[in-house]
């Protein structure tokens, strides 16, 4: 099941930033200096970023403070808001970039990330700009990326602005919320998908949302990625149509812009963040006359979700 366009990180970068590279750095890290080759100006909405030195390369991940933020330090537990600019450090040419477009989001713990982004962002301060130039052993291999127009032995140079970090939960945790009567009722074991019960009553005609864990953390706001494990089942028969659990990790998406189903943007937008949230989506709220296959025009859909962080 498609929640209808969830983002992912870097957009269309997705599958280049998270691709891990193959084999090991660079032994012989380049003087702080080999960045002086990069000047950076414009304003914080849009910045320009001129290569003085071309080409410009290194042996091993570098990173330049160009302004530094007075946040928390990044570790490896974080998740992190931020704004990026993408070159090719042979030309200089920009690839990509997330300003003007709004914040991006990335799991510093994934497993998949881009080595030198890990290396290049650990320790530095949330609200800081920073030129991070990575070496192939430490972006795409002995491969390169033809898509992002990166060959085997280019440097690549990211340009990235830490907005906001904070750190992910595996699980809701908060409060208990008594349920409502005659709603469904649901089991978390978690991150497995959830066990949901559905009465065996007409469906509701409108959106409901009930909290099941109120979370203490900070409120849900509209334009924020969010981390998520969801379950969704159908009302009529209480099958699961879709669970992060079954794709072994949790989703990222952005919420309250349109770009999920309205139920969640609706229900999602206002929570806390280790909140459990029961929505019933009817199909007003979901995929409307046309529905989504499995879902059929007039079903209604019951989700279990764990809000599990916020940038």
């Amino acid at each position: 099941m498609r929640l209808s366009g969830v983002r992912t990180v870097f957009a269309a970068l997705f599958p280049l930033v998270l691709l891990a590279a193959c084999g090991s750095a660079g032994t012989d890290a380049p003087p702080p200096s080999v960045l002086d080759g990069i000047a950076v100006s414009g304003t914080t909405k849009a910045p320009t970023v001129t290569f003085k030195t071309k080409p410009l390369s290194v042996k091993a991940t570098t990173t330049k403070v160009i302004t530094a933020g007075k946040g928390a330090k990044l570790s490896k537990s974080n998740t992190i808001a931020f704004n990026y600019t993408f070159f090719n450090a042979k030309d200089g040419k920009q690839i990509e970039t997330s300003f003007g477009k709004g914040t991006v989001r990335l799991d510093l713990s994934s497993t998949n990330l881009m080595k030198g982004l890990g290396k290049g962002l650990t320790g530095q301060l949330v609200g800081s700009r920073l030129l991070v130039a990575i070496p192939p052993a430490d972006a795409f291999g002995a491969q390169g990326s033809a898509q992002a127009g990166v060959g085997p032995t280019d440097t690549i140079v990211f340009l990235i602005d830490v907005v906001s970090a904070g750190k992910s939960l595996t699980t809701a945790t908060g409060a208990a919320v008594p349920p409502k009567a005659g709603l469904p009722t649901a089991t978390v074991v978690g991150a497995k998908p959830a066990n949901i019960t559905v009465p065996k009553t007409g469906a509701p005609t409108k959106l409901v949302v009930q909290p099941l864990i109120k979370g203490a953390g900070p409120v849900v706001r509209s334009g924020q990625t969010i981390k998520v494990n969801y379950t969704g089942v159908l009302w009529k028969d209480g099958k699961k149509f879709d669970a992060s659990g079954d794709h072994g990790a949790p989703v990222d998406i952005q919420i309250g812009t349109g770009k999920v189903i309205p139920g969640w943007d609706k229900g999602l937008v206002g929570q806390t963040v280790g909140s459990r949230i029961l929505l019933v989506v009817p199909p007003a709220d979901g995929y409307g006359a046309k529905g989504s296959p499995p879902i059929g025009a007039k079903d209604t859909m019951v989700f279990v979700v764990d809000i599990l962080a916020a940038t």
